[in-house]
Order: structure tokens, then C-alpha cells, then sequence
């Protein structure tokens, strides 16, 4: 099959949009076609799919369709348990100690600098421009930003993951607990503090004994995790767009950081004042995401921040206490009735490849066949497997397990989990949860799964879903996806570490709010003024390409 692609250049941004022409062939015959193998970094806390005797993430169902299909096979590199493990083992890597593999995810901006600065990393400026198929040019040309990050000088070094705008986070609260305590769910900091008190003081769960608390939450990071467990509505409440971790505009076109701003105080002042009268977490400041949505699951404590496909597994709480049930609602709003913000996210990360790679042209053949899924077509109209993910009853899609024929339970190995991207791409993370609630036309899987759901004990998922388009003006993007120098790099992750640990001793009350005013102080005479100086003459260049490529 031969395609002609057109390719372009807006003013070095992204060299793959629009003007020269070039034609590559992309052969579909999978008769006398060798097959291809690509290797990709992968951390094993994303692996969580559940396999037959014999069968792991390197040979499942999902790794031999690529084969069958495309004459592609990916080949993971379990690279660490977690994130952490991962990024350390990818340093080892460019040490020469353990090996690159082909593809290389990443996650932060900071492991995106040193991978490109070690010179491992292929520029993919050409290959963009020779092989991106026509349809996913198109969903990059909706979010060009995501690119920012990706970029040293004219190159391209990283492909953003499956650019869409993440999910809005919801607040998720035990609802059993609101109705027995004759509570409403809060919509204001204020509301939030007589829940919490509530839930820790009232005996919720009815066991007579003080063992339980109102909100657990994230702190063994930044306060504003944009994904699960994440405090960041605390903190907006009296801050606005000035979240902890981002950088946001201040009316005046400069960029300055969120966590130095005053009405964080207030919240870490309310929060140690919580924290003393065992209203949330004891042990938050050791607690990552995934830990503080189990604390919920378990029972311990009465609400949590997440995405709404985490509900899932939060909702096993209904199972395994008698009685419990849950309820999804906005997070709070500030006092002046605007929304508390969240971090917003545009792509799930990024793909670094490695320099000698070769096989750029199956890359985009097997990434754009993954986009099936996205746009219910080709091979992936219903989902990626049948008798997995989706199966055909009665001429019908279905997509609960036990609903198969024959029936399964819900625990099936899980094909999204075994593709070279962390998550199933998208189009759009939130429209089809809205879909499912309206009863409109469902046009992939996803949305006829998500429609099905709506009437199974999932319900609250996709209600979930539907809270979250309806409150999208809650996100906020960080503004900076630049990259600083080395040196100013280093300040910045040292202040960051800092800042995790004032927030965190304040509110245990190790220190006094005072330690925060230290911090501000801190970052304003010893490096603060130059890290915030580089960050908006990038913020300044990166006006003037977007004000010239509007007048082109």
C-alpha cells in the first residue's frame, strides 16, 4: 500500500504538519514479511494484567494479534516495580549498564531532558514527517503544546502519548457514611472541614471505635498529583489556578510558580490543624496515589480525589463491607463559587526512541493500528480481543465479563495493559462517559461499553465520567514545557524536594506555618528570580511562534 503524505513545518515547532511532500511504502502483506520485533521499557506496577498458565506480558493474546496482524512483535523490558525503580533503571541505561530498549516511555519532563541530553535519543523530526499517518496528524495538530517538552533547539526528541485531555478529577465519598450522619457532600473548604470532622469523630462505620478519618490523600510528592489521591483542590481553594507544581500566568503575561503563593499557607494551616484533631491521613507524607484511593477501598477513610476510571477499584468497597456504598461528586469550589482547579494533563507522557533504532516506519504502523480502538474501526471496532475485552452475543457487543458466552469473571486478562502506550489511546477521555449518561449514539467500544455499564452495579463509574465533562473548566495545564538548563534544573528539582517536605512537616506539625514563609524566602534569594526569569523567556519565545504561526 502507498501513501503520499503531506508534511510541514510551522515556523521549527512541529516539522511534520505542513508543507513538503515525500512517499513511503508500507507493505501489508504479511506473507514473506519477516517479523519485526520492537523492544519498550515498561514498569511492572503498570503490568497489572492477570495471564493464563504459561502466558506473561511478553506472550499473551495481545502480543501475538500484533503479530498475526501487522508482523509486529513488542518485546517489553521490565525496567523496575514503579516508577522510581523505572527511572533509575533507565540512568543505569545511559551508563551502559543495563541496556536501551528501542522505544522508551517517559513520564516527567525532567528524565525527558537527561534521556535527550545523554545523546541516546533520536531527533524524529524526519521520521514525523515520512510516517505519522494522515489521522493522527490530525489529533496532534489539536494539541501542538504537548510537543513543548519534547523540543531542544529546532529537534523533536519525544512523541507525545495519545494527546487528549485527560480525565477531570471527581471527589469520591463514601455515601452510606454522608446518609447516616444526615451529611451532604461539601462544596466548599468549609463544608469539607465539618464532613471530615464528621467522619472521623462520629463513628460512621458504626463499630464504636474512633478508627476512621475523613479524606486521604497523596503527600510522598508534590501536592497536586493531577491523577489519583490528589489534594490540589485544598490548596486552589485559596489559591485559584495557583496550584502546588505548576506555573500559571498572573494577568500580566509572566509565568510564576503556584507553591510559593500565599493563600497556600491558609490550606497548610487548615490541613495541620486537621491533622492534630485526627480529621485526615496520619500517614499521608509517606503515602502515594494508589495507597491513598486504597485507604478508601478498605474503609478507613471517607473520601478521596481521582479520576473517574478509578472507580472500579475504589467500588470494591461495596463488596467487601456490608452496607458501604459510594458516591461521586465535583471536588469543591472556592468561596467566590469559581472552581478549585486540578492539574490538566494533554498527552499520558512521552516516547523517547533510541538513537541506532531503525524501525520508526512499524512504530507508526502498530501505534496508529492501537488508534483502532479510538475510532471504532478495523480491527478493533468493539475493543482489542474478543473474548477479552468485548465478546459477540447475539450479534451483539457486550463488554462485562460475566455476560459473555460463556459468562467470565471480571478479572480477565486485560489487553489495554499488554500495548506499548501505559493506557488504551483516546480521542476524548470524558465524552463518552457523557454519551453513555444521555443514552447518544455510541460509535466505539468504549462508549458502548461505558453505555452498558450505566445499567451494572459500575454505575458510579460512568456517572463519574459524566461529572467530569460536565466540570472540564476545573483544569488547568502547567504552562511551562520548556526545559531549563542543567544547572537551573537541578535548583529546581532541590527546591521541589524541599517544598514536598515544608508542606509535609507543616502540616504534622514538625514545623510551624512560619517554615513556608522560610521556603518563599528561601526560593526568592537563592535561585527562585533566575529559574522564574528562564522559564518565561521561554514563556516569551513560545508567544511569539504561536503569535506568528495565528498570522500565517
Amino acid at each position: 500500500m502507498r501513501k503520499k503524505v503531506c508534511v510541514g513545518l510551522i515556523l521549527g515547532l512541529l516539522p511534520f504538519f505542513l508543507t513538503a511532500c515525500a512517499k513511503k511504502t508500507m507493505s501489508s502483506s504479511k506473507v514473506d514479511q519477516s517479523v519485526v520485533t520492537i523492544t519498550a521499557g515498561k514498569q511492572s506496577d503498570e503490568n497489572y494484567g492477570r495471564y493464563a498458565a504459561g502466558e506473561d506480558i511478553n506472550h499473551n493474546p495481545m502480543i501475538q494479534e500484533g503479530i498475526d496482524q501487522l508482523g509486529i512483535k513488542i518485546q517489553y523490558n521490565i525496567l523496575g516495580n514503579n516508577y522510581d525503580d523505572y527511572v533509575n533503571q533507565l540512568r543505569l541505561a545511559l551508563t551502559g549498564a543495563e541496556v536501551l530498549p528501542d522505544v522508551i516511555p517517559v513520564y516527567d519532563q525532567g528524565l525527558m531532558a537527561e534521556m535527550i541530553e545523554s545523546g541516546q535519543v533520536k531527533a524524529i523530526d524526519e521520521d514525523l514527517a515520512l510516517y505519522l499517518p494522515e489521522r493522527l496528524r490530525v489529533v496532534y495538530q489539536n494539541f501542538p503544546e504537548s510537543f513543548y517538552s519534547a523540543k531542544k533547539g529546532d529537534k523533536t526528541y519525544g512523541l507525545p502519548i495519545a494527546p487528549s485531555l485527560a480525565e477531570t478529577q471527581v471527589l469520591v465519598i463514601r455515601q452510606d457514611w454522608l446518609d447516616k450522619l444526615n451529611l451532604k457532600a461539601p462544596t466548599t473548604l468549609a463544608e469539607f472541614e465539618v464532613v471530615i470532622k464528621a467522619f472521623a469523630e462520629e463513628d460512621p462505620d458504626g463499630n464504636g471505635k474512633k478508627d476512621t478519618y475523613g479524606f486521604s490523600y497523596s503527600g510522598d510528592g508534590l501536592y497536586s498529583t493531577g491523577w489519583l489521591g490528589d489534594p490540589a483542590m485544598l490548596f486552589s481553594a485559596n489559591t485559584g489556578k495557583f496550584i502546588p507544581g505548576n506555573w500559571e500566568e498572573n494577568g500580566e503575561g509572566e509565568l510564576i510558580y503556584g507553591s510559593i503563593q500565599p493563600g497556600n499557607k491558609k490550606t497548610l494551616e487548615k490541613m495541620a490543624t486537621w491533622y492534630q484533631k485526627g480529621w485526615i491521613a496520619s500517614d499521608a507524607s509517606v503515602t502515594n496515589d494508589w495507597n491513598a484511593m486504597l485507604a478508601f477501598r478498605d474503609g478507613k477513610a471517607g473520601m478521596y480525589v481521582g479520576r473517574p476510571a478509578h472507580i472500579e477499584d475504589s467500588i470494591e468497597v461495596e463488596s467487601k463491607i456490608l452496607g458501604a456504598k459510594i458516591g461521586v461528586y465535583p471536588t469543591i469550589r472556592q468561596d467566590n463559587g469559581e472552581p478549585t482547579y486540578q492539574r490538566a494533563e494533554e498527552n499520558d507522557g512521552w516516547l523517547l526512541f533510541k538513537k541506532d533504532f531503525n524501525g520508526m516506519e512499524a512504530f507508526f504502523k502498530y501505534y496508529d493500528w492501537l488508534y483502532d480502538a479510538a475510532f471504532g474501526t478495523g480491527d478493533f471496532k468493539y475493543g482489542y480481543l474478543e473474548n477479552y475485552d468485548y465478546d459477540i452475543v447475539k450479534k451483539q457487543p457486550v463488554f462485562d465479563p460475566t455476560t459473555f458466552d460463556p459468562p467470565q469473571t471480571r478479572w480477565l486478562f486485560n489487553p489495554s495493559k499488554a500495548i506499548l502506550t501505559k493506557n488504551m489511546p483516546a480521542l476524548d477521555q470524558m465524552l463518552p462517559y457523557h454519551k453513555a449518561v444521555t443514552g447518544d449514539l455510541a460509535t466505539n467500544g468504549t462508549e458502548m461499553k461505558l453505555q452498558q455499564l450505566y445499567h451494572t452495579d459500575l454505575k458510579p463509574l460512568v456517572v463519574a465520567g459524566n461529572i467530569a465533562y460536565q466540570n472540564q473548566e476545573q483544569l488547568t495545564a502547567n504552562k511551562f514545557r520548556g526545559q531549563l538548563s542543567d544547572t537551573l534544573q537541578d535548583l529546581f528539582y532541590r527546591f521541589q524536594t524541599k517544598e514536598n517536605q515544608v508542606f509535609s512537616d507543616i502540616i504534622s506539625g514538625k514545623s510551624d506555618s512560619s517554615a513556608f514563609d522560610a521556603f518563599v524566602s528561601d526560593w526568592e534569594q537563592n535561585g527562585g528570580a533566575d529559574i522564574t526569569a528562564a522559564v518565561n523567556d521561554w514563556y516569551l519565545q513560545t508567544s511569539e511562534v504561536k503569535t506568528s504561526e495565528a498570522n500565517h
